[in-house]
C-alpha cells in the first residue's frame, strides 16, 4: 500500500462507519475504507471522534495501549475476536484537553477504541501502525458548541494529526432494520434529500446550513438521536473554509444509512 506524502496540512476526513460487520467483510464498503489510507499523507497520529463514544463530558483517551471495545451484540464470534492494538498517544491526549481550553476536556484511561473507530481503521490501516487517541462526544451541549470546540483543534492539522470522525450521514436503525426484514432496499424520499443536503452544506463550507439541516423533519428522521451526525461537525469545524472538499465514498447500506465520507483538505 502507498501512502501519499506529507506537503501541508492534515486533511481531516468523516467516514460513515455503517455495520460493524464491514470491519471483517470483503464487500463494497471494506473495500472502500481499505482504499482510504492510500489517498491520504501518512498521519503521525489520528484524533477519532466516534459516534460512539457519547457520555455526559469531553474527554480524551490517555491509555498507552487503548483496548479494543466490542460495544455490541449479537454479532458472529470473529467480530468479538477482532483486536485492533494500535498503540495510544497521551501527549496527544493531554495536548487535546489542554486546545480544547481550561475545564472543558480531561483525560481518562478507562476507554479504548470502539468499533466506531476500529471497524474503520482496521481496514485502512490494518498493521495498527498509528496512534489513536479518542475524543468523546459531550451529548450535553448544543451542535453549534461541537462545532466551535472543533475549531480549537484545527492546529493539530499542522502537525499531521489526521482528525477522523465517525458516524453516518443518515442513521436512523428502526427504519433500516425494518428495511432490511421486509427486503425493501429502496432509499426513502428523507434519507435522499437530507443527503443531499449534507453534500452542498460540506462542498460550499457553509456550517449554518449544515445544522439547520438536522432541525428540519428530515433531519428528525435523519437522525433520530444526533450521536452520529456529532462527528461529522468536528470534521468540518477543523477545516479551513478554502480547504477543498470531496467525497471519497458514497452510497446506501441497508437502504436508508448514507455511507458518504466527506474529506476536507
Amino acid at each position: 500500500m502507498v501512502m501519499t506524502s506529507n506537503t501541508g496540512p492534515m486533511p481531516t476526513l468523516f467516514v460513515g462507519h455503517g455495520n460493524p460487520m464491514h470491519a471483517i467483510g470483503s464487500g463494497e464498503w471494506s473495500r472502500a475504507f481499505s482504499a482510504l489510507s492510500g489517498t491520504l499523507p501518512m498521519p503521525r497520529a489520528i484524533l477519532s471522534i466516534s459516534a460512539h463514544w457519547y457520555v455526559d463530558g469531553t474527554f480524551t483517551t490517555g491509555n498507552d495501549a487503548p483496548r479494543t471495545i466490542h460495544d455490541f451484540s449479537g454479532f458472529p464470534k470473529a467480530l468479538n475476536d477482532v483486536t485492533y492494538p494500535a498503540p495510544g498517544a497521551p501527549d496527544l491526549a493531554a495536548r487535546v484537553a489542554n486546545l480544547l481550553g481550561p475545564g472543558r476536556a480531561t483525560v481518562r484511561h478507562d476507554w479504548g477504541l470502539d468499533h466506531g473507530t476500529w471497524s474503520v481503521l482496521l481496514k485502512a490501516y490494518p498493521l495498527a501502525q498509528v496512534p489513536v487517541v479518542q475524543l468523546s462526544i459531550d451529548r450535553r451541549l448544543p451542535l453549534r458548541e461541537h462545532a466551535e470546540l472543533a475549531r480549537h483543534l484545527a492546529p493539530l492539522r499542522d502537525d499531521g494529526i489526521l482528525i477522523f470522525g465517525s458516524g453516518n450521514v443518515t442513521h436512523n436503525l428502526g427504519d433500516a432494520f425494518s428495511r432490511m426484514r421486509t427486503g425493501n432496499t429502496e432509499t426513502p424520499g428523507w434519507a435522499g434529500r437530507f443527503d443531499d443536503g449534507v453534500k452542498l452544506a460540506t462542498h460550499s463550507y457553509d456550517m449554518d446550513a449544515l445544522l439547520s439541516l438536522v432541525e428540519g423533519p428530515d433531519g428528525t428522521m435523519a437522525h433520530p438521536t444526533p450521536d452520529h451526525f456529532i462527528p461529522l461537525l468536528y470534521c468540518m469545524g477543523a477545516a479551513r473554509p478554502s480547504d477543498p472538499v470531496s467525497t471519497p465514498i458514497c452510497g446506501w447500506d441497508m437502504g436508508s444509512i448514507s455511507m458518504r465520507a466527506v474529506r476536507f483538505g
